[in-house]
């Protein structure tokens, strides 16, 4: 039977290489799209348009979220994993307490990256409580660790990310008692394009990090009975 996943922000970066990595595996992938005229997906639809369909989702807007919802389930009946991968940095994040402070860029990004996961988990549980894998994954980051915070800034980011950590925890105590697994993941500096243009100078390639992100995602753990933030290199970060 084919695995179904839903990948939010697939259009490029970390999103696009998870989605070609779960199609590459014979996954049938429902990709949101939030960038219709970036091309990337379009070429992977091409590749595979049996197992790839694109789904505008805009994870900012809750009926944008109920649509997507809506037309996936016009496709099938279940899905395996979400991954909650959409986010976006800002430019304004370096900006220390002792200059004005951009707010209505920080509720731009806690629109995105804490309440955007929210959204399409409400929107999407009805199809994963029909799998047995009932997998929901969320690409979080270091930068939502409190006990290793070390910056003196990213207020916006950081505060997004921590907030998103506090609103994963909430999901697993109540839905991990009916049998729903989740994973919390930092996949390391990835060259993206969350602040608007893609990142040259981090470690990663998109293709690199996803190849070590769906490894944590999909194979069963040990310690699902834990809820833990770990990175691409396995180690357990504190929130």
């Amino acid at each position: 039977m084919t695995q179904n996943a839903l990948v939010t922000g697939a259009d490029r970066g970390l999103g696009q290489g998870l989605t070609a990595g779960l199609l590459a595996r014979g996954w049938q992938v429902f990709a949101g799209q939030y960038l219709p005229d970036w091309p990337e997906l379009g070429q992977l639809k091409a590749q595979y348009p049996d197992l790839l369909h694109l789904v505008p989702l805009d994870v900012g807007s809750i009926e944008s979220a109920l649509a997507a919802a809506e037309a996936v389930a016009s496709l099938t009946d279940r899905l395996d994993v979400i991954i909650n991968n959409a986010g976006v940095a800002s430019r304004t994040s370096r900006t220390p307490i002792t200059e004005p402070q951009d707010y209505d860029e920080m509720h731009r990004l806690y629109n995105v990256n804490a309440l955007g996961p929210l959204r399409v988990v409400e929107a999407f549980l009805p199809l994963v409580g029909s799998s047995e894998m009932k997998r929901l994954c969320f690409v979080s980051s270091e930068a939502g660790s409190i006990g290793q915070a070390q910056r003196t800034a990213w207020y916006a980011y950081c505060m997004s990310k921590a907030a998103l950590n506090m609103g994963v925890k909430l999901m697993y105590n109540h839905l991990r008692p009916e049998g729903y697994t989740f994973r919390l993941y930092h996949p390391g500096w990835v060259r993206s394009y969350m602040g608007g243009k893609k990142n040259p100078d981090a470690d990663l390639e998109p293709e690199v990090a996803a190849a070590y992100a769906l490894p944590f995602f999909l194979d069963a753990r040990a310690d699902e009975d834990r809820l833990v933030l770990r990175d691409y290199l396995g180690r357990e970060w504190p929130f």
